[in-house]
Formats: structure tokens, sequence, C-alpha cells
């Protein structure tokens, strides 16, 4: 009951009160338990607004920064989604209450065990995760209706945007190691357009088209 309040209390003041609309991510973010992906020791700290550590050198994003990126993505329910960075498997369980299918990608299978676990506990079964490259993409898999970077890039993964179907949306945080711009694509018939939505700071995403190290 006390996670209870204190989740219901997020939506309300960190979410709704700052912008967000979407009553789908709302009530995913409500129904969620975000205590279950982080280390027992941190559980009392869960829905304050900020990152926390996972291990491994990553973190579990702020809940509204989860909430702006996933109301970016436009999901009705039906769509098909690639996630690079699987991380705690917060993000990924947020995605999977929000359409079909969720593809994710982790790189550490440390992370990816353990986000996966939880994942099979919350009875969320419509997510294929595999450990690998993030910054290649999921080719087998494509196209995607949506896709969501969750950690920072020094440019856009090129494999990414060639795996994303017409019509589909693509959020990544784009700039220095220190600092990013969070984006979104789109494409369709005419090309490519992009939208900034705002300033950010995530872990860096490591791979052949990512950060070198």
């Amino acid at each position: 009951m006390l996670f209870d309040r204190r989740r219901k209390r997020m939506v309300e003041e960190q979410l709704a009160a700052r912008g967000i609309s979407d009553r789908r991510v709302l009530s995913a973010m409500a129904t969620t338990p975000r205590h279950s992906f982080v280390d027992e020791a941190l559980r009392e700290r869960a829905y304050d607004d900020h990152p926390l550590p996972i291990g491994q050198g990553q973190t579990i994003s702020h809940p509204y920064t989860v909430a702006l990126m996933t109301e970016a993505l436009e999901l009705q329910g039906t769509e098909r989604v690639l996630e690079i960075g699987t991380g705690s498997g917060y993000q990924t369980a947020i995605l999977a209450r929000l359409c079909a299918n969720v593809f994710s990608i982790e790189r550490i299978a440390t992370l990816a065990t353990r986000a996966r676990r939880v994942l099979d506990q919350l009875s969320l079964y419509n997510v294929a995760l595999r450990v690998g490259d993030g910054t290649i993409g999921w080719n087998a898999e494509a196209p995607f209706d949506a896709i969501i970077v969750t950690a920072g890039t020094p440019q856009l993964p090129r494999p990414l945007l060639s795996q994303l179907r017409s019509g589909g949306r693509l959020v990544v945080p784009i700039g220095e190691e220190d600092a990013q711009a969070l984006l979104r694509l789109r494409v369709d018939a005419s090309g490519v357009t992009e939208e900034y939505i705002g300033d950010c700071r995530f872990v860096k995403l490591l791979g052949r088209y990512g950060f070198a190290r």
C-alpha cells in the first residue's frame, strides 16, 4: 500500500502536473511497480524524481523522462517497438503495457537477465529480449513502428532509421557525453523530419554506431 500511494503521487505530481497528458501512458506508469526494478536498498527512493543506479555503471531514468519519451512515441496499442538499452527493464515494462510487442536489446548480460526475471514476474510476456550491440538494431524483426533509444549517442545509429517503418517514430538522445538533445524523428514518403523535445543527459550508448567506450 505504501508503494501504491507513492506511485500515485508520482503520477500526479511528477508527470501529470508537468504536462504528461497521454492517459494510457499515465495509466501504465500508475500500474507498473518501479520499485521492483531497483535493488532492495533503493526501493524507498524508487518513486522520487531522479535516476537511480542499477549496477554496471547504468541507471534507471527519472520517471518523468520515461513518461516523456514514451508519450513521444505516440503508441496506440498495436505497434511493434524496438528498445535500445533494456537496462533495469522498467522502460521495457511501460512499453509492454502500451503496444503489441517489444523487442529490447541490452549490451550487458547480467542486466538483461535481471530485467527478464522481473518482466516475467509481472507477466509481461510480449517482450523479446536479446543481448548484443543495440546500435545495429534488430534487422531480423524489422520494420518497427517505433524505436526508442535509452542512452545518449553522438549521432543517430544509421541502421536504426532503416529499420523504422514509414510513418514510424524514433526517439533518441543525441549529443556529447555530458549533455544531449532529446529528439523525435518521423519517417514518411517525403523523408525524415526532426523535432526537438528537450535537453537531457543519459549514460553513453556504446557500440559500433555509438560511443567507442
